[in-house]
């Protein structure tokens, strides 16, 4: 038995704002949305072209909460594209608060981070070579000693 597909999905604050952030920050195409007539969005669709991001208003009846209500998120979206630097200042000039500016990295990437605003971290990234399990762990522990 194996898994098909996985989905990140995420709660915000004011999901109509965050939607709009998401198109202008990383270029997304929305697919479409669930409204209720108050306004609240109970399940929206953004394609990124190589994955779909989930994403729903709060629902504090229900538990669901998104960082901004908790006080913090406890993982980041790792977004893998071609150019770190241009797609970190895009995402800023969108909104988003630069969390790491980007650096190259032991692990063969170039990337940073940002923190959208509405409390969710992104971690994006290139490739600017290829780094084999093995020499990431001989990397890491050199980084560890200093």
């Amino acid at each position: 038995m194996r898994a098909h597909e996985l989905f990140p999905y995420i709660r915000v604050k004011n999901a109509a704002k965050a939607i709009e952030f998401y198109k202008r920050a990383f270029d997304v195409t929305e697919k479409f949305r669930l409204t209720e007539p108050s306004g609240r969005i109970g399940h929206a669709e953004l394609d990124f072209g190589c994955a779909t991001l989930m994403l729903s208003d709060e629902y504090p009846e229900c538990g669901i909460q998104g960082p901004q209500t908790i006080g913090g998120t406890s993982f980041a979206i790792h977004l893998h594209v071609e150019n770190a630097d241009a797609w970190i200042q895009r995402a800023v000039a969108a909104g988003a608060t630069m969390v790491r500016e980007p650096k190259d990295e032991f692990y063969g990437e170039r990337s940073g981070v940002v923190r959208d605003p509405f409390g969710h971290e992104w971690n994006i990234g290139h490739e600017i070579e290829k780094v084999t399990p093995e020499e990431m762990q001989r990397r890491y522990d050199e980084l560890l000693k200093k």
